[in-house]
Formats: C-alpha cells, sequence, structure tokens
C-alpha cells in the first residue's frame, strides 16, 4: 500500500506523514545501490507517530526511493546523485516500466489526496495541513560532532507558496510550540532556516488557494540515533506531546481567516 488515508473528517485539521514510508517494491529495491540502514536514515521513519491523535491522516508507506510523494512528478523518481543530496542510489538506470508504475501510484496519490481534501473543503471552507518531516544533524558519523545548531533548529516550519493570509496564524502556533517546557527548556523553533517545504504543500495551495493552509514541520532528530534508528522514549513522546498541544489552537482560528 502506497499510502493510508485515514479521515473521520471531525476536525478542519490533516496530519500528512508522507516521507514515512520505508516499503519498496522488489524491482526497485534489487537495484537500490545503498544498503537498508542508509534507505532508513534518508527517509522520516516514526514521522506517522505524529499523527496518532489527528482525525485525518495520510500517511506514507512507501519509500521516497521508489517514489518522492514531495516532489514535481518530473522528479519524482531518484535517477543521479543529484537528485539525492549526491548519493547514488541506482546500480543500473531503472527500467520504463519501474518508472511508469512509480508515477502511475504518484498520480494515484495526489487523486486521492485531492478527493479527501475537497471534502474538507466542502466540511469546514478553510483547513489546515501539517507537512511533518524529520531531518539528519549527524551526518559525518556516529562519533562526530553534530552539525551547527545555529543552522539546524530542533523545529523548522517552512511556509513555501503559504498565502501570507496564513501568517498571524503560524506564528500562533510558533508560539505555542515555544512555550511548553521540554525538559526544562524552550524548543529551539525557527521558520524557513533547513527547509522552505517541498511540492506536497505547493500543490496543496495551488490546488486550494483560498481553503488551506499547509506547513512543512521539520522535526530535528534530537529524539533518535539516526545511526541505529534508537528511539529517545522521553524525549520523542514529548516532543509529540508539544506539536499535538497546537490543535486546538488551529481549531479555534481556522474560520477567522
Amino acid at each position: 500500500m502506497l499510502a493510508e488515508f485515514r479521515f473521520n473528517y471531525n476536525s478542519p485539521i490533516v496530519c500528512a506523514a508522507i516521507h514515512n514510508g520505508h516499503d519498496i517494491s522488489k524491482e526497485v529495491k534489487d537495484n537500490l545501490a545503498i544498503s537498508e540502514n542508509i534507505q532508513l536514515m534518508e527517509e522520516d521513519p516514526y514521522t506517522e507517530q505524529f499523527t496518532k491523535l489527528s482525525q485525518n491522516a495520510i500517511i506514507a508507506h512507501t519509500s521516497r526511493f521508489e517514489v518522492d510523494l514531495n516532489r514535481p512528478v518530473e522528479k519524482c523518481i531518484y535517477l543521479k546523485p543529484e537528485d539525492t543530496w549526491g548519493l547514488k542510489t541506482r546500480k543500473n538506470p531503472p527500467t520504463d516500466l519501474v518508472i511508469s508504475n512509480s508515477i502511475e501510484k504518484y498520480n494515484e496519490f495526489y487523486n486521492l489526496t485531492k478527493r479527501h481534501l475537497t471534502e474538507m473543503k466542502k466540511r469546514y471552507g478553510k483547513f489546515f495541513v501539517y507537512d511533518i518531516h524529520s531531518y539528519n544533524h549527524h551526518r559525518k558519523g556516529p562519533k562526530a560532532n553534530f552539525d551547527d545548531p545555529k543552522l539546524n533548529p530542533e523545529i523548522n516550519i517552512g511556509t513555501n507558496n503559504m498565502p501570507e493570509k496564513w501568517s498571524p496564524l503560524v506564528e500562533k502556533i510558533q508560539n505555542k510550540l515555544t512555550s511548553i517546557d521540554y525538559f526544562g527548556r524552550s524548543l529551539d523553533i525557527r521558520k524557513n532556516v533547513k527547509f522552505t517545504g517541498g511540492n506536497f504543500p505547493r500543490w496543496v495551495h495551488n490546488n486550494f488557494p483560498d481553503s488551506a493552509c499547509c506547513i512543512s514541520v521539520e522535526f530535528k532528530k534530537i529524539w533518535m540515533d539516526e545511526w541505529t534508528s534508537e528511539i529517545y522514549k522521553d524525549k520523542f513522546e514529548k516532543l509529540i506531546h508539544i506539536f499535538n498541544s497546537t490543535f486546538k489552537l488551529i481549531e479555534a482560528d481556522i474560520t477567522n481567516y
């Protein structure tokens, strides 16, 4: 299954974890030039956990290494190292059949997403989409120094292509996230520092320009070991709690825009 669409339409909020997936078809897997450990490290594992309390969720199960749902369709298949931050991901160029299968999955995903978001618009007029991701900050090796925190906020909010009218709501969300105690301190939360957002929020805004606010939320992997995938349960659960605390604020405020 490419993605799970879990909607009951009881809230104007949708949580999407479109890089969560790790599943990969045999024909793509057999041609991968990277190990499964590197594959997992470069995906956004466990981001589906941030959708658990959401009434409406989109959760990818297929790996971005088969089809990247956060890129335009013409770039959704990784073909060369430039597509994947320098990684050589394919032993050989994928066949036309593999490419067409991936594009078919991509189009199916966006068709289903449009169907559900159209229903959200019908029911609420205005709705909010969280585009949830995670990112690495320990790339140089398990015993190397972490990347410079000045350039890597603990939560990066990407507002790519977001209509300006939503800015006050995003400010409220950022303030809410910052206000909650995270083991004796506030989280470092900044906008558009590491990432500004990919194709998915751009697609949402282009298709629902007057109805949807979609922001990308990138959680730095402070809650796990990037190299072993070990979860730091207390840190992870606290981060999920802080994220979920914004739901009531959004539900109360979304219709004001």
